[in-house]
């Protein structure tokens, strides 16, 4: 037996965003990040839909880039004051991951965050509040997931927090939030994209029901990204379609190692942050090569290379014709092929913003973590402690992976 659970509305499509106008409650919060829903005016459009709605709404604000539980705790108490029945998360992956978060602790304040991290282990929701999720990014999907990534920076470890009960109830995906995104952001979060789709078609849990969603992702992707970066708005508006559909399949079929290691890394550093769709889009292809040693896993990747129109004359050809493509689609999106090329905000460098000596200490410790990473048990290719340390060396170095 197995589940395929998405939200009960989705409303798309240009100015979709005053279905908030439909919503029916008495109060909402608005969680938001750092401003720039307020600058383009998205935020004030969205608290006068509550309004007209008949609701009472309060704002909360600052919702920090790769979230911290911290802040996840301070939202919480701020719904505890206000009791809310609507929770509204708008913006970009972090401020919708973190209001999951916060619904959790405002409708139980006794559960404790160390109580949520295994897998599907949530206490059931909507005993006090329902969810509606704003993207104004085209990557994460968390606006039709399961998931949220919170991080313990104490630990210096994201944790991937997974459970059917914070899918969201209503997602609104209008692309109009999406045109304001920067050209890097555009880059990083596309890639996060094509990552999803990739390991959810690949993932030991895909199903007749994620495959289409995975594989129609892939190619939007694949034809839309480019443009979208160099800033056609048409290509930008079909890539936040795109990366939906790409959340469909993974919130149902689950990740891979790809995002094990990059929720690992992503924080473990002292030489400053692995931004998550850089990490994603750097590692996608050595965990290909990797992976490509499962059979079943190889003819998979083959099938995402004949559908997005690469050439090969076997599945091996194939593979490697996927593995290059993806290196290419890096290279014109800016984006760095490997750790030692990793610049600042995610960049290509000459000079690594990781420290290459710290990197090499903290590998033992970061390789297991990866690996019990919730996204590693639906890898087509469980890694060993020694196989992940080799595969975070080649995503550092940019080796070949023949392992």
């Amino acid at each position: 037996m197995a589940r395929f659970t998405l939200p009960r509305d989705l409303y798309h499509g240009k100015g979709s965003l005053e279905e908030l106008k439909n919503l029916t409650g008495k109060k909402a919060i608005i969680v938001v990040g750092g401003g720039s829903m307020k600058r383009f005016g998205f935020l004030q459009k969205a608290e006068d839909y509550l309004k007209a709605a008949g609701m009472e709404v309060k704002l909360f604000e600052g919702v920090e880039p790769d979230p911290s539980v911290e802040t996840v705790m301070k939202g919480a108490e701020v719904m505890r004051e206000f009791q809310p029945d609507w929770i509204v998360a708008m913006g970009g992956g972090s401020p919708i991951d973190a209001a999951k978060a916060m619904w959790v602790f405002y409708e139980y304040p006794d559960t404790t965050f160390e109580e949520i991290i295994t897998p599907f282990s949530f206490p059931t929701l909507r005993t006090k509040a329902h969810f509606c999720a704003i993207p104004s990014t085209s990557g994460t999907a968390t606006e039709v997931t399961a998931f949220s990534v919170i991080t313990d920076y104490h630990k210096g470890i994201k944790y991937p927090l997974a459970d059917f009960n914070i899918t969201p109830d209503v997602a609104i995906v209008d692309p109009d939030l999406a045109e304001t995104m920067p050209a890097k952001l555009t880059a990083h979060t596309g890639m996060d994209a094509m990552a999803h789709a990739i390991e959810a078609y690949v993932s030991t849990l895909h199903c007749d029901y994620t495959d289409p969603l995975a594989l129609h992702a892939i190619e939007m992707i694949h034809n839309e990204l480019k443009k979208s970066y160099d800033g056609d708005m048409e290509a930008r508006d079909r890539m936040h379609n795109a990366q939906c559909l790409a959340g469909m399949a993974f919130s149902n079929a689950l990740l891979g190692i790809v995002h094990s290691m990059a929720h690992k890394t992503g924080a473990a550093f002292s030489g400053g942050h692995i931004i998550h769709g850089a990490a994603n889009a750097m590692y996608l292809p050595k965990v290909i090569q990797f992976n490509a040693k499962n059979p079943e896993a190889a003819e998979r990747y083959a099938q995402i290379a004949r559908f997005i129109g690469l050439e090969g004359a076997c599945t091996n050809c194939l593979v490697k014709a996927l593995v290059k493509e993806l290196r290419e689609m890096n290279k014109a999106l800016n984006i760095p092929l490997a750790i030692k090329n990793y610049g600042q905000g995610g960049v290509i460098a000459d000079e690594s913003i990781i420290d290459e000596k710290e990197f090499l200490e903290k590998l033992p410790e970061v390789a297991k973590n990866a690996i019990a990473d919730a996204c590693t048990g639906s890898n087509p290719r469980i890694p060993t402690q020694e196989e992940m340390e080799k595969l975070l060396k080649a995503c550092y170095y940019d080796l070949d992976v023949d392992f």
